[in-house]
């Protein structure tokens, strides 16, 4: 489409002051600290200032502006780069902020922290996550438009805005943002700008010695719009050409059909005159010496530190004024729209706070008992199929498994340009399935950006073995607290012929190892129907539900015994009992649940009481009251088993010092899952032994009983104590 030109850009003397001004609080804040990553931050001053001061749309009086653009620092060691934008700005940090830089409290840690700093709009460091994050964060702006507003012409709905990034070498360099970014223009996000700081160095100094491709050829070969602005004039001599840099952004924004890639040549640290385009100035202080030498080169005093001169505080700070102009009109229009649109604005208000509909779990479905049963991933399926309408902002899909994962609610159009349809997916721009390719890693961090974005539910599926594939991103959400929700399926040996590599082991344990993650594996049906209500209940975590591949027995609720599925939603519960004390407690999940039904009826006809509890999920059950957790797992059983075909890693806390479990502590094979079972010693007989053994461990022992011990650590990390 034709490029419009962009008009010239304003850039006065108090601009080059306020830019020179960044570069010299980069240096102070590393130097005073003693650690850091300067170089980048002074380098790239006049580009984030540009962003900052004259190109995005936001309000630093209200970060939360719904109407702002987005911007993403995917380069989060370059922390200092936001932070001092963020400063001047007048997003609410002050120069004592920037003074306390990767300090204990302070507002401004070693990488940029969603929800702890203003401004903030997502936690990077890790490489690649950020640019993953602005694809998630462009899908979303596109799908709440859809919701809200489908029908007004292209740039003018209140909900069209852009999403920013600053990426570097390292960002590019780390596989996340490929996948990521093979979508993106896939999906032809034309809301997206990522602007490449091609400065060629890394910790490792020049990147030469391991990256060397054409990296604009290959967001050519994406499907971007791509643009090369060189401040080095090919290395004849550097100059910080701010009005190519609009021009690009300009036209970036102009085309509507392509997420746009702005190639921007720098060098690192510049004007540092020793250090600069080195790798001593990408993650270390400067040094006493150099940053005099520095300040020297720019016309600063160089015995003082942190100079911010007072007129260019109060030019930079005009961006509040300007912000809520912008907020203030917009407003005025948005009242306009829910004037007209009134259904579309009670939406945008539900999904605002994540509150769910009333009555919305009456759409859940129910199984009748069933010995036969069914896969947990198929009844997962039913629910969201059974669900969808009640709850538009509930969207996801899956890695190249949807018909495995069972993540496609039927009737349901894909989110993808209409060009983009097959005969097996027909969408739109603004539907609801998405459809990651296999692409797991880039699948967690667009997950991440579309949760951070708004109000909008995200799942993904794939297998759970994958599971290892998107760690990374799992993580960060655990660590922002992010309503992400992961459908893994395939949750055992119980997937059978595919074999040691698609069968999890370790994964259950190495996923409640994450602090902040629900991991949640129901056992039959009716469990993963409450199981999903519990987990949207919730909007302060990401959940991982585990699902099985094989069907599993659906146990009669509120009858022969069975407990219904009211307390799924407390992570732990009696789901058969015996008259009096049990002599032993069973405790089983997911598909190995029916096993300690098995045993329980073989240990009562041998006269051994045995209670069966479904420990749905851990992180669930250790939240509840010490009472409702005796009422569970009594301390004075001692005699306890647990049940699950995985590592029993994560149950030692649980089954206490005369517990038993029931495992897998190594590989599995390749055969069919009932083969698996029998060789491998996941059986009812298995759980019968160990009760007995765990029985006979208990009797010698003297003293009081000990209750399940809960987890070491939870969701808060140490920074949300300040």
């Amino acid at each position: 489409m034709t490029e419009k030109t962009s008009p010239k850009l304003e850039w006065t003397d108090l601009d080059k002051r306020a830019v020179d001004t960044v570069r010299v609080l980069a240096m102070d804040a590393v130097e005073k600290v003693g650690n850091g990553h300067p170089g980048t931050a002074m380098s790239l001053a006049p580009a984030a200032y540009l962003l900052f001061q004259k190109v995005l749309r936001h309000n630093p009086a209200d970060p939360h502006w719904a109407g702002r653009d987005r911007f993403v620092l995917s380069a989060g060691h370059s922390s200092l780069t936001l932070y001092i934008q963020l400063y001047l700005a007048g997003f609410g940090l002050e120069l004592d902020d920037l003074k306390s830089l990767r300090t204990w409290g302070s507002k401004t840690p070693g990488h940029p922290e969603y929800r702890h700093t203003p401004g903030v709009e997502t936690t990077t460091g890790p490489l690649g996550q950020g640019v993953g994050n602005a694809v998630g964060m462009a899908m979303a702006a596109r799908r709440e438009r859809g919701l809200f507003d489908r029908d007004s012409a292209q740039g003018e709905s209140l909900f069209d805005h852009h999403v920013y990034v600053i990426a570097s070498d390292g960002d590019l360099e780390e596989g996340v943002s490929a996948e990521a970014s093979s979508l993106a223009g896939h999906q032809q996000l034309g809301n997206l700008t990522v602007i490449y700081d091609a400065n060629k160095i890394s910790i490792e100094d020049d990147t030469d010695i391991a990256f060397s491709e054409d990296v604009n050829a290959r967001y050519a070969a994406y499907g971007w719009h791509v643009q090369d602005v060189d401040w080095t004039n090919g290395g004849t001599g550097y100059e910080e050409n701010v009005q190519a840099l609009y021009d690009a952004i300009e036209a970036a924004k102009a085309v509507t059909d392509k997420p746009s890639f702005i190639r921007l040549h720098t060098i690192i640290g510049w004007p540092s005159p020793g250090k600069q385009n080195t790798g001593k100035i990408h993650g270390s202080a400067l040094g006493a010496d150099e940053v005099q030498a520095t300040k020297e080169v720019l016309g600063w005093d160089p015995e003082q530190d942190f100079q911010v001169a007072d007129d260019v505080i109060a030019h930079t700070r005009e961006a509040v004024q300007r912000g809520q102009a912008l907020q203030d009109a917009w407003n005025a229009e948005f009242e306009k729209w829910r004037a007209a649109a009134p259904e579309a604005a009670a939406l945008f208000d539900r999904l605002a706070t994540r509150t769910l509909p009333d009555g919305w779990a009456k759409a859940l479905p129910s199984w009748e008992a069933s010995a036969k049963g069914v896969a947990t991933r198929a009844a997962s399926g039913e629910v969201l199929s059974a669900i969808a309408p009640e709850l538009p902002e509930l969207w996801g899909g899956s890695a190249d498994l949807a018909g495995s994962n069972n993540t496609t609610p039927k009737g349901q159009p894909s989110f993808i340009p209409a060009e983009r349809s097959t005969s097996s997916f027909q969408g739109d721009e603004y539907g609801r399935v998405l459809h990651f390719g296999i692409r797991e890693h880039g699948m967690g961090a667009i997950l991440n950006g579309i949760a951070q974005h708004g109000g909008t539910r995200p799942y993904g599926g794939t297998f759970l073995v994958f599971s290892d594939y998107m760690r990374p991103s799992v993580r960060l959400a655990a660590l922002m607290k992010l309503p992400v929700t992961y459908v893994w399926t395939h949750d055992s040996i119980g997937l059978g012929e595919d074999g040691p590599t698609h069968q999890p082991i370790e994964h259950l344990s190495a996923l409640r190892a994450i602090p902040g993650l629900d991991v949640v594996r129901p056992g039959d049906a009716n469990e993963t129907a409450a199981a999903w209500e519990a987990i949207l209940e919730h909007t302060d975590r990401p959940a991982a539900l585990a699902l099985t591949r094989q069907n599993v027995p659906t146990f009669p609720r509120g009858a022969e015994g069975f407990a219904g599925t009211e307390n799924v939603k407390k992570g732990g519960y009696t789901l058969l009992d015996t008259e009096g004390t049990p002599d032993v407690v069973l405790i089983g999940t997911g598909s190995e649940l029916q096993l300690a039904v098995e045993a329980r009826a073989q240990l009562a006809a041998e006269g051994i009481n045995a209670r069966v509890v479904s420990l749905v999920s851990r992180e669930w059950f250790d939240e509840q009251d010490d009472a409702y957790r005796e009422s569970v797992i009594p301390a004075g059983v001692r005699a306890r088993v647990s049940v699950e075909a995985g590592i029993a890693q994560s149950w030692h806390a649980i089954v206490g010092d005369a517990g038993r479990s029931v495992s897998i502590e190594h590989y599995g094979a390749s055969a069919d899952y009932q083969k698996l079972y029998d060789e491998f010693g996941i059986t009812t007989a298995a759980v019968v032994q160990a009760a007995k053994d765990s029985i006979a461990a208990a009797a010698a022992i003297s003293g009081p009983g000990v209750p399940p011990k809960r987890a070491a650590s939870g969701p808060v990390g140490p920074a949300d104590a300040h």
